[in-house]
């Protein structure tokens, strides 16, 4: 386990809910994630871990309680704030990588920037630094179709972490990996947001991905539960 140093609460949830239809996916979750840290949330298939993570992350409107963001409730922004908010402070990384295929992997991992209005050189040598960091600089020019499942996956953490956002939402970032890559991938992963001071959600099936996490949560039929914190 990396040391890490919580300085400040960057996202909070209290009591939110969420329905689909008359399905209560989240009940009354309550959640507080500081700078630099990293937070698991595991459970089952159904139990509404993603479900919780997209409500913090603001892509899904809660229908009671309320998410917030360095103090200030996700509820109150308009659609461009929320857009702005989750393209400049957040990143994301999913479970297959959802890169960009008619990109090349140096232009995927600059994409947060170039949306940003970074200008194009600026925005790939950021991107090369990263991928560098992450032992992608040969493969900077391939296309995502020209390198393997593991090294997509570093691709995606390279874009979700290139414009060193405050949080970074992630979503069983090693589910479609075999274990060996998915423990290269988590290892690269949470020590290059640590070094960063970027904090990480960690939504997960697996007890050893959950168990690199400095806080975690379990969730059930939509109740999220604290365990004890890991030394």
């Amino acid at each position: 386990m990396e040391a890490h140093i919580s300085t400040s609460e960057v996202l909070s949830a209290r009591g939110i809910d969420l329905f689909y239809g008359q399905s209560h996916a989240v009940r009354g979750a309550s959640i507080a994630l500081s700078q630099g840290e990293v937070v698991a949330i595991s459970g089952q298939s159904g139990s509404g871990k993603s479900s919780l993570l997209y409500c913090l992350a603001g892509v899904l409107p809660v229908v009671g309680g309320e998410v917030r963001f360095e103090g200030q409730p996700l509820g109150t922004l308009g659609d461009d704030e929320l857009s702005a908010l989750r393209r400049d402070r957040f990143g994301f990384v999913f479970q297959h990588g959802e890169l960009l295929p008619e990109l090349t992997v140096e232009e995927n991992a600059a994409l947060p920037l170039r949306l940003a209005g970074q200008r194009k050189a600026k925005a790939l040598a950021a991107a090369g630094e990263v991928l560098g960091r992450l032992g992608l600089a040969e493969l900077r020019e391939r296309r995502p179709s020209q390198v393997s499942g593991g090294q997509n996956q570093r691709v995606a953490v390279a874009r979700a972490l290139v414009h060193r956002p405050t949080v970074v939402f992630a979503d069983e970032p090693t589910g479609s990996l075999d274990s060996t890559n998915a423990a290269t991938v988590l290892q690269e992963f949470l020590s290059l947001a640590r070094s960063q001071g970027t904090a990480v959600v960690l939504v997960t099936h697996d007890p050893n991905v959950a168990a690199r996490a400095d806080i975690r949560y379990t969730m059930s039929d939509g109740v999220l539960a604290r365990e004890q914190d890991m030394a």
